[in-house]
């Protein structure tokens, strides 16, 4: 299991190994799952139920495929813990949130106040995502 260094979740975090997505459908008990880029997170929607982990590999800033994972899994109605792993920099840090990421664990430790000022950096958005934040068109034409 990967350490989170930011949990925005109450319920108990889980402690089980994450499989890969080509195991995770042959084991009837598992209950985490890690997606690497290149894995199609669609694959995993039979199984939302089960699944109280997901944990979503950055090997590289420049990958933005695990932000489509993420989307994929909570517009589908995906409510576990879903976990960004690897190379994730403060900069990408509110764009994943928003995207329904739950909890982070990078490579490298984030400063506590660069996340702050991260996440508070713009108070308006303008896209509608699984974050619940009113776009800021709809503020202004209902």
């Amino acid at each position: 299991m990967v350490e989170s260094q930011y949990r925005f979740r109450d319920d108990e975090p889980v402690g089980d190994p994450a499989v890969t997505v080509d195991s995770f459908a042959e084991q009837s008990n598992a209950s985490a799952v890690r997606i690497e880029p290149g894995d199609d997170a669609r694959e995993l929607l039979p199984y939302l139920e089960q699944l109280r982990l997901v944990e979503v590999n950055f090997p590289a800033f420049t990958d933005g495929r695990g932000y489509s994972a993420a989307r994929v899994l909570r517009e589908a109605g995906y409510t576990g813990e879903l976990r960004a792993v690897g190379e994730v920099l403060v900069d990408q840090i509110a764009a994943l949130r928003r995207c329904g990421f739950d909890s982070f664990a990078p490579d490298k430790p984030l400063d506590p106040a660069d996340v702050d000022s991260a996440f508070a950096r713009w108070p308006d958005v303008y896209q509608a995502t699984t974050d619940g934040r009113v776009p800021i068109w709809s503020k202004r034409h209902g």
